[in-house]
């Protein structure tokens, strides 16, 4: 979807300042080092004790929200180091603000950052970041792995699928000048034209990548793993973000009623295309009223595979692995496809969509480096009704998994979708009675979770207890239009730019809410990013009238909103549509905010929202920041605030109640850019 670039009225921006770390006490699980307390970034020669987090925050703080897992998450910023730790920051464009918890460790040639596993693991994940090439097009770089002591590994890294630069779409050159010099920018506060030069490169974004390794032996609790950015490297410099480890189990053995896709030649070793004994194997089982079984490999697969009324399950998605080149089409399709790529898909809504698909338990690993809004080049793809997606882990494709309507009761779970140049799951267009849980995502290039009504409603679906990081553009979870449609027990944490944890938008040309819209007891961390067309900063949950106004549907909203970078509720329409849009029927009842820059509300648009049990701590501004439409009538702002009782504050920049009684119903609190005021880091409440 593309984004929105007409402003409010420009201003200077304000960047939010660096702020101390969050105090994590230890963690989430039975092998952790109980009650390892959270010191300062080592730098010495012995090893750190294990602190695990979730989002960067004391697993104590979610309890409940998000995704389980199967791997323990340690931040580098915390571990033992000889590098350098870089952030908190939280200003776009950099390095520490795209970090999980907005910090992390910058290893020149030579040095290293170790971790003390908390629990026995078999395998890793290192999510990183190196050097672009000067002209674009990423780098290659070896990072030396060593447990105990023992012999050295190598992992590979590289950043041919980071470094995107530029506006929207974005460009892998770092060199390119404006691709829309009649869009208004930032950086003047201007709309440039022909002549206006930029910096390069200009915006540099979407830094980091992770990488999953086998280990080869089974480490016990307390071994160390150290990470060496290896003297002679090419990457001048080996940033660090966190580690994740894992006790992978052994591949899973051929069930019974199964057809194993090497039975028609399928080359586990990758040399050979496997795409035609895919077809193949397909074939046979849907024939024969088998499964499709893909045995623990590495097969090339460069072809959307058309799935309908078949099971292919692999031996665990450490062990099946479908990988292949983005391959340029001869001409382009009639949806505009311009490439294809490995993916899973139904057949088009259009002739039926496709039934009692389940897919499971491997993996796919795509080649997508640039974001080209027509190519349907994703990991799961069409139409599948009746159908389940599981246990897949989704890597380097453009979306992981695009549903496009209508179809009906399909279930997405326990899934790992990382590393997408857009959204990592979008139900597009009249997806109905249909579930997400369980579910982690890192590293999108647009919406983590979205329900996308163009057109048609999307209706009754629920995303639930899933977990999504570090968006670099977009939210953790939109949803534009629709009807009776659920977002509950959710854990979002960092969004970047343009976008944040929670949304609600009447735009892309989506139909209206209607019936209940439920935002329920999930919770955001360092949320609220900075929306850079409008050079404000958002919401950790915001509400957003473009298109049509938002007041037909009954809103809901309760959960948590932690560490807020800006405000913790925003509820905004675009200034030429100001006075034709309003936002109400929205109700926040049992919300706990733990933070915020600014505000607690700030309301940019005509229309009410009532509060019943929303409890503030540590504003860093007024609670209500009202502005209204900006009209500013003798007769008070055109936002109203309805006080149901219970909404109380306290802690640190606090003076009073946040929701005080001269700002009810619609007193004029505008104040356009207020500035940030840092709270302290959260804390059990």
């Amino acid at each position: 979807m593309t984004r929105p670039t007409i402003p409010l009225p420009p201003s200077v921006p304000r960047r939010y300042p660096g702020r101390g770390r969050t105090a994590v006490a230890a963690a989430a699980a039975a092998a952790i080092v109980a009650g390892a307390a959270l010191a300062g970034p080592a730098a010495s020669a012995a090893p750190a004790a294990p602190v695990v987090t979730r989002a960067a925050l004391n697993p104590a703080l979610v309890a409940g929200r998000g995704a389980d897992v199967p791997f323990l998450e340690q931040e580098a910023e915390r571990a033992t180091t000889n590098g350098e730790v870089i952030g908190p920051d939280r200003t776009a464009y950099t390095l520490p603000a795209e970090a999980s918890g907005r910090s992390a460790v910058r290893l020149d040639p030579g040095e290293h950052v170790e971790f003390t596993l908390p629990a026995a693991a078999n395998a890793i994940t290192v999510r990183y970041s190196i050097p672009d090439a000067p002209n674009g097009g990423g780098i290659t770089a070896p990072l030396e792995v060593r447990v105990d002591g023992g012999a050295p590994q190598e992992l590979m890294l590289t950043s041919e699928y980071s470094w995107l630069y530029n506006q929207y779409p974005f460009t892998n050159d770092p060199n390119a000048g404006l691709l829309h010099p009649d869009w208004w920018i930032t950086e003047c506060g201007c709309v440039p034209g022909e002549g206006y030069e930029v910096q390069t490169p200009f915006r540099p974004m979407h830094f980091y990548d992770e990488q999953r390794m086998l280990l080869g032996a089974t480490y016990p609790a307390g071994s160390v793993l150290r990470l060496t950015a290896p003297e002679g490297t090419d990457a001048a410099w080996t940033v660090i973000d966190l580690l994740d480890s894992e006790l992978v189990a052994p591949p899973t053995p051929q069930p019974a009623a199964s057809v194993s896709v090497t039975k028609f030649g399928a080359d586990a070793t990758g040399r050979r295309d496997a795409g035609p004994a895919f077809r193949a194997a397909i074939r046979y089982a849907q024939q024969h009223d088998v499964d499709v079984f893909i045995p623990a490999g590495t097969f090339r697969v460069e072809e959307h595979l058309i799935v309908d009324d078949v099971t292919i399950r692999g031996a665990g998605n450490w062990h099946s692995i479908l990988f292949g080149d983005e391959v340029a089409l001869k001409k382009p399709t009639p949806d505009g496809s311009v490439h294809t790529g490995v993916g899973f898909y139904g057949k088009d809504a259009a002739d039926g969509g496709s039934r009692n698909v389940h897919l499971s338990d491997f993996a796919i690993r795509g080649d997508v480096r640039e974001r080209i809004d027509t190519d349907q080049v994703n990991g799961v793809g069409g139409a599948m009704s009746d159908s389940t997606i599981e246990r897949l882990h989704i890597e380097h494709t453009k979306v992981g998994l695009w549903f496009d309507g209508p179809m009906h009761d399909v279930v997405v779970r326990d899934n790992i979708v990382v590393d997408q140049i857009a959204d990592a799951l979008n139900f597009h267009t009249g997806v109905t009675d249909s579930l997400v849980a369980g579910n982690f995502i890192r590293n999108t290039g647009d919406d983590g979770l979205a329900m996308w009504s163009e057109g048609t409603a999307n209706a009754r679906n629920t995303f639930d207890r899933n977990t999504v990081q570090t968006p670099t553009l977009a939210n953790g979870i939109a949803i534009y239009g629709g009807t009776d449609n659920t977002v509950s027990n959710n854990l979002v944490a960092d969004p970047i730019r343009e976008g944040s944890g929670l949304h609600a938008g009447s735009r892309f040309g989506a139909v209206p809410f209607t019936g209940t819209l439920a935002f329920t007891d999930n919770t955001t961390v360092r949320a609220g990013g900075y929306e850079l067309n409008w050079n404000i900063g958002l919401g950790a949950i915001w509400f957003y009238a473009l298109d049509r106004s938002i007041d037909q549907a009954d809103i809901r909203v309760s959960g948590d909103f932690l560490d807020n970078t800006y405000n913790a509720i925003m509820l905004v329409s675009d200034w030429p549509v100001k006075d034709q849009v309003s936002i109400s029927n929205v109700h926040f009842e049992d919300v706990r905010v733990d933070g915020t820059g600014t505000s607690v509300v700030s309301a940019r648009v005509a229309g009410s929202a009532s509060f019943e049990n929303v409890d503030a701590r540590n504003v860093g501004a007024v609670g209500v920041n009202n502005c209204g439409s900006f009209n500013f009538t003798p007769a008070g702002s055109e936002f109203s605030l309805v006080d149901l009782g219970g909404n109380d504050s306290s802690g640190v920049n606090t003076t009073g109640p946040w929701l005080a009684p001269w700002e009810l119903p619609n007193t004029i609190t505008c104040d356009d850019r207020p500035p940030v005021v840092a709270p302290p880091a959260p804390s059990p409440w």
